[in-house]
């Protein structure tokens, strides 16, 4: 079965880095810095070095530019300091012998422990002072402090912090009115090659500038967040720069220093930013309702390769994201959005790939309607949805995903490896979740559907067609496994 578990991973499109790199979030434990020491062998006597005019003068007055940047901004960008506690059970191995007795169980201690990240001020409104960093900077806190360019400390608040994005506000009370507010720049403008500098407190190295370019955009990964699209920089960024700003030649923020890819621990040239045009709508959730309210479509999105959107029908050059299951009751179900629709724009914008398609998704208002434009085999269709909000209670129960799993080409490379015959036509049953309606009609991963209803399907584009559940009340399969073809039972689409 390794050609059919190959195929099957080969539906979604993955990025995995091969080396042993291991990625790290930027937040610092205090302490744990280690010291090397430099040392120069050169001669005390120093020799004159001759720099063209016209070659000093473009250099300095980068150098003029980095000095600008770093005198402006750092008076917004502050050391976070926090404080967390953590349970650890001490165990005792005599506790269940008979003849010990008198002996403490298991005993559950409290410990606490100190970690600094970084932040940048981003709005001051009254007394109250806005801090932008890191969820996983401020996670699990028990108590914050906020350290100034100019060394003064205040007590932190959170006002409230996301995991999906990785980001939280921090706020403290201050009446000076020359507290420096951070200018926020289009993070939709940064390209490849523009130059950055990043800011913060590396391995607690207080207020760091460091100077590199923009590597890439778009990035994903680090295991941090899950819908940011990355900026990759090699400017340099270490633990405890987690939460400060990443910025442009014009002294704008244009990202959230996040994570870091690493063999080390240390930096080398792989740092990655959350872009500031996913987080400048959080700020103002976050003030107004102390949360990140996100829209909810209610679909299982994949990255599908050019072989399987061929087998769609939707064209190999097509851009967009698979919908490979659809949750029962939500709104792309009432709008009509099917499993097996390949969505290509959504409010006239092209679609990427799904990664691009869930954060856009996530910045619609609950209640707003928006269109979604899909491929269904050979037809464009445009839909129209009314958003809901997301409730992770809903959108994790997997039982509600219908169909439950995806179908898979039954290709040649399959065929020879299950020993199933060129006459037997159909899809492959792959990725089956379970308490879902695919479970609930006994399929398992590995079984042929040969037709939907009744009607025969030979391919992936044929079994969606088929699969469609407009005017349908109940859906069963043939399945073919072993040698043998069965019917399901049916399943009722509604009651």
């Amino acid at each position: 079965m390794k050609k059919i578990a190959k195929t099957i991973t080969g539906i979604a499109v993955v990025a995995a880095v091969s080396f042993g790199v291991v990625a790290l979030s930027c937040r610092f434990s205090k302490g744990s810095a280690n010291v090397a020491f430099a040392q120069s062998n050169a001669s005390p006597e120093g020799t004159p070095v001759a720099v063209p005019t016209d070659s000093l003068s473009v250099v300095q007055a980068l150098q003029t530019n980095f000095r600008s940047i770093s005198s402006n901004v750092l008076p917004a960008v502050v050391e976070v300091d926090v404080k967390t506690k953590t349970k650890s059970q001490s165990y005792n191995p005599f506790k269940d012998l008979p003849f010990f007795f008198g002996m403490p169980d298991d005993d559950e201690r409290e410990y606490e422990s100190s970690a600094l990240g970084s932040g940048v001020i981003v709005r001051k409104t009254g007394s109250t002072v806005y801090v932008l960093t890191n969820n996983h900077v401020t996670e699990n806190s028990t108590e914050i402090t906020i350290k100034l360019n100019d060394e003064r400390e205040f007590k932190g608040t959170l006002v409230g912090s996301d995991e999906r994005i990785d980001i939280a506000l921090v706020s403290f009370k201050s009446d000076d009115n020359d507290i420096t507010v951070a200018s926020l720049g289009d993070s939709d403008s940064v390209q490849q090659g523009d130059i950055v500098l990043a800011l913060g407190s590396p391995l607690g190295y207080f207020a760091s500038v460091t100077q590199g370019i923009v590597s890439a955009t778009g990035r994903d990964g680090g295991g941090i967040g899950s819908i940011s699209d990355f900026i990759q920089t090699d400017a340099a960024i270490n633990q405890g720069n987690s939460g400060g700003p990443l910025v442009n030649i014009y002294g704008e923020v244009i990202g959230i220093n996040t994570w870091i890819a690493s063999s080390s621990g240390g930096s080398q040239g792989l740092g990655f930013s959350i872009p500031i045009n996913n987080i400048k709508t959080a700020i103002d959730q976050f003030i107004n309702d102390g949360k990140v309210s996100y829209g909810w479509l209610g679909v299982s999105l994949l990255d599908v390769d050019q072989d399987y959107k061929e087998e769609l029908g939707v064209g190999k050059s097509t851009n967009g994201a698979l919908v490979a299951e659809v949750f029962i009751g939500s709104p792309a179900m009432k709008a009509g959005i099917q499993a097996g629709d390949y969505i290509v724009s959504l409010n006239g914008k092209a679609t990427k790939d799904s990664s691009q398609l869930v954060r856009e998704v996530g910045s619609i208002q609950a209640g707003k309607e928006a269109t979604i434009t899909v491929r269904r085999g050979n037809s464009t269709i445009d839909l129209k949805v009314k958003m809901d909000e997301r409730n992770n209670d809903i959108a994790s129960d997997n039982g509600k995903l219908w169909p439950g799993f995806i179908a898979t080409p039954l290709t040649d490379d399959v065929r020879k490896e299950m020993k199933i015959e060129n006459k037997i036509k159909g899809v492959v049953v792959s990725s089956l979740q379970a308490k879902t309606p695919a479970a609930a009609l006994r399929l398992q991963k590995g079984d042929i559907i040969t037709a939907v209803n009744d009607k025969k399907v030979s391919s992936v584009q044929e079994f969606y067609e088929a699969l469609n559940t407009e005017g349908k009340t109940e859906i069963w399969f043939d399945v073919y496994s072993d040698g043998h073809t069965v019917s399901t039972g049916r399943y009722k689409l509604s009651e």
